[in-house]
């Protein structure tokens, strides 16, 4: 029995590559295509050689993480790519998106591309984010800036990138590993956003160290299953005034005595991402309705 990580699946194959670096094309096992259970690309899993670049995955291993879409395994990292412009960055896509990595158990950071269109008009855009304590990296694939901090970042473990169409997620790619040659594709000026270049999640080795996943964009995500009283845990910057509200199990919303109200009235926390906070509580409410009506 041999062990790897699945780097690609197309074709109903999966594309295991060993603990040596050798790539093998595997299917399943049928007990596992019985189970239903997806194997994903991340997923590490022990298989059994039938040729000399072919063999049967037989086990698939307990996962660390699992982003739903897109749908990767075993991730440390997620980038989210946004453009400074073309197309401007929704900061409520942004925050929809840090709140699925985190729900999945990955750490999220903001990646805004294509700096060389300047970046005037996302600098309030850039504070904010790294007030809430999240790490912001500005870059730009055409003129490389940023990219040698970028790399230094990806050194280490498993990174996605996600994020909307055409923000030059694979333009990044291959301004890091010019040897991908990821397909690129202009913003449409019809309808202001890239269109996909990328068909599948595969992870791709980088010469530098890591390992990355190059994954289709997409320009809205549901919020995962939570709790209302779970929603503020990912807004990092409410936590230190959490504990100073007058309730227990304050939603932050209508409470009176709200700390988390007072810190964003006196400018502490952010009112765009507040008001990220209260669109996500009334989503999650409805969802809660919808459940039980």
């Amino acid at each position: 029995m041999r062990t790897g990580v699945v780097v690609k699946a197309a074709g109903g194959f999966y594309y295991v590559r060993s603990e040596t670096g050798g790539t093998c094309a595997c299917v399943l096992r049928g007990r596992l295509r019985r189970q239903g259970r997806p194997v994903l690309v991340g997923d590490a899993v022990e298989y059994t050689a039938t040729g000399a670049q072919s063999g049967v995955i037989e086990t698939v291993l307990p996962r660390r993480s699992k982003l739903v879409r897109p749908p990767v395994a075993n991730v440390d990292r997620a980038v989210l790519v946004f453009a400074v412009r073309e197309p401007h960055p929704d900061p409520a896509l942004i925050d929809r998106l840090l709140i699925q990595a985190g729900a999945a158990g990955v750490s999220p950071m903001l990646c805004l591309n294509k700096a060389d269109l300047g970046t005037e008009k996302t600098a309030g855009l850039i504070s904010i984010y790294r007030a809430a304590g999240y790490p912001v990296l500005v870059t730009s694939a055409k003129t490389g800036a940023g990219l040698d901090a970028l790399q230094e970042i990806l050194r280490a473990g498993v990174s996605v990138f996600a994020g909307p169409s055409g923000t030059g997620k694979s333009s990044l790619l291959n301004a890091l590993e010019p040897g991908l040659a990821l397909k690129t594709q202009a913003v449409s000026a019809k309808i202001g956003r890239g269109r996909h270049t990328t068909r599948h999640a595969e992870l791709l080795p980088l010469t530098g160290g890591g390992l990355v996943v190059d994954t289709p964009g997409f320009s809205s995500l549901v919020l995962p299953p939570l709790e209302r009283a779970e929603l503020a845990s990912f807004f990092p910057e409410f936590l230190a005034d959490v504990p100073d509200c007058r309730f227990a199990g304050c939603l932050h919303a209508k409470e009176p005595g709200c700390a988390v109200k007072r810190a964003v009235k006196g400018g502490k926390i952010s009112r765009l991402r507040y008001e990220s906070y209260l669109k996500f509580l009334d989503e999650i409410t409805e969802q809660e309705k919808r459940k039980y009506d």
